[in-house]
């Protein structure tokens, strides 16, 4: 039988680099970087061939970068590969994120013919000025336009990205684009509170970082966002992200569950064949690598040993995932979800019960109102959702 598997594809090319940003994306690149990056891709892909058959891919995400800013026909060879290489559901959740300003009807009905069923497009803030502060390259009106074209060109499924504590943000800006946002009925929503990282021109930047909203006001912000999507019909599943009934991320709730997934692309994470780890963000040795990879491939060549050469030099940070490790991982992230952990599927995957292994941190934080159990699940309450940090760091076997 074969096991589920997602696959991500890093797409590294933006217009414009947002000021906040620390994802590995280039704003500097030609089309014909973008053209060997797509080659190389590919080749990372044929890669995987001799695994391919135990597996059926039930999810993809193209995500980045922006990967709207591509030629639809190079989105069409990445799908068209991958369907070569692996099985692929008959029902899969196949997902591209676009930015406002990007976005061409002409692309998305193109994208629909390549199985594309799921978009999500990156708003941030309906408010102009935020826009402008952040270094995004649209407006409003744009984003008005981009998801009506979505809607036209016959995606049922659409997300749309919001932040909240953004430099001069308060309290209605941040209630007005949701309510914009929830008016236009979007599947999912997702809102992201804005983390200030290291070496991105936002952390530069006194003059942005002091009209950045306290850590109070931020968490009545995040308050105030459970409510009005509550109000608009929108379940919160995950710490910041919500949905209508049945169109919950099915890729991401891999991630959060613990399921297997390939990385495919610079700098993109994988964990498969019970290892974690991503390849290198050096774009041109990316590039050169796949290069020799598709080489070796018009050979006639051991694909076995092909990828566990390449696995040497495209890999990095590889880390075998110990039953303990897996033990941790899988209740880190289970806990994001206001499901919670589910009791059978930890004795399934861990032949252990939970409360044998946690019975004590979990009781401690039943008895603050922090947690909730039952026969069938644990999880975290709204107080506790708001000390997450705090509580998850409890779960470390190290400190039990």
């Amino acid at each position: 039988m074969r096991k589920p598997l997602s696959i991500y594809v890093h797409i590294p090319f933006c217009k414009h680099k947002c000021i906040y940003c620390d994802f590995l994306s280039f704003d500097d690149r030609t089309t014909t970087t973008q053209i060997q990056y797509i080659n190389a891709l590919t080749s990372e892909i044929r890669m995987y061939k001799p695994y391919a058959e135990r597996f059926i891919v039930k999810t993809i995400y193209i995500g980045g970068g922006t990967p709207s800013i591509l030629d639809e026909a190079m989105i069409g060879k990445i799908l068209e590969t991958i369907k070569h290489i692996f099985k692929v559901d008959r029902f899969p959740e196949i997902t591209i994120e676009a930015n406002p300003g990007t976005i061409k009807y002409t692309d998305l009905i193109s994208y629909r013919e390549y199985g594309i069923n799921r978009i999500s497009i990156g708003l941030q803030s309906a408010d102009a000025e935020l826009l402008r502060r952040l270094g995004r390259i649209h407006d409003f009106d744009q984003f008005l336009q981009g998801f009506e074209a979505a809607r036209r060109a016959g995606f049922e499924n659409i997300s749309v990205d919001i932040m909240s504590g953004l430099p001069g943000q308060d309290m209605h800006t941040l209630v007005d684009t949701i309510t914009q946002v929830c008016e236009m009925g979007p599947e999912h929503i997702s809102v992201y509170s804005l983390q200030v990282e290291e070496g991105t021109p936002l952390y530069e930047r006194d003059d942005l970082r002091s009209l950045i909203p306290s850590e109070d006001a931020d968490r009545e912000m995040y308050q105030m966002t459970k409510k009005v999507l509550k109000s608009y019909g929108y379940n919160r599943y995950e710490f910041s992200n919500y949905s209508k009934p049945g169109y919950e991320s099915r890729h991401n709730t891999v991630y959060w569950t613990g399921g297997q997934y390939i990385g495919l692309g610079v700098g993109a994470s994988s964990f498969f064949k019970g290892q974690r780890f991503s390849n290198i963000k050096d774009i041109d040795s990316y590039i050169d690598i796949c290069e020799d990879i598709r080489d070796e491939l018009t050979r006639d060549t051991d694909r076995n040993r092909l990828y566990d050469s390449a696995t040497q030099v495209l890999r990095t940070n590889v880390e075998t995932m110990f039953v303990n490790s897996r033990i941790e991982e899988f209740m880190y992230l289970g806990l994001r979800m206001t499901a919670g952990v589910s009791r059978a599927e930890f004795k399934e995957r861990f032949n252990r019960d939970i409360f044998d292994l946690y019975g004590e941190v979990i009781n401690k934080y039943t008895d603050q109102g922090f947690m909730q159990a039952d026969e069938n699940r644990v999880w975290l309450t709204d107080p506790g959702i708001d000390v997450s940090n705090y509580i998850l760091a409890d779960f470390l076997l190290d400190k039990q």
